[in-house]
């Protein structure tokens, strides 16, 4: 599974990586070890999933994190994480 983390502000995107999980985990063991690793890379705290992140999580395989899902004030709009390639 591969999992595209990206900080946005004011339309632009200030910084992505990429983390790739080849384990046996199941799919959300995955992408919460992505979330920790990318908070942990990009020095942010980690976000709360609130009940539309998980929606549109399950939905469209991508999640947007803003303020809300922070408890610490950020200077960017959002954190975005998408799933671009599935075992």
């Amino acid at each position: 599974m591969r999992i595209w983390g990206k900080i946005w502000k004011d339309n632009h995107m200030l910084r992505d990586m990429v983390v790739c999980d080849e384990s046996q985990d199941t799919r959300t063991h995955k992408v919460f070890n992505a979330l920790e690793k990318i908070c942990y890379d990009f020095d942010l705290s980690k976000p709360i999933w609130l009940d539309s992140n998980i929606k549109n999580f399950k939905r469209l395989s991508r999640v947007r994190f803003n303020q809300d899902s922070f408890i610490e004030q950020i200077d960017f709009d959002y954190l975005e994480l998408q799933v671009i390639e599935e075992d």
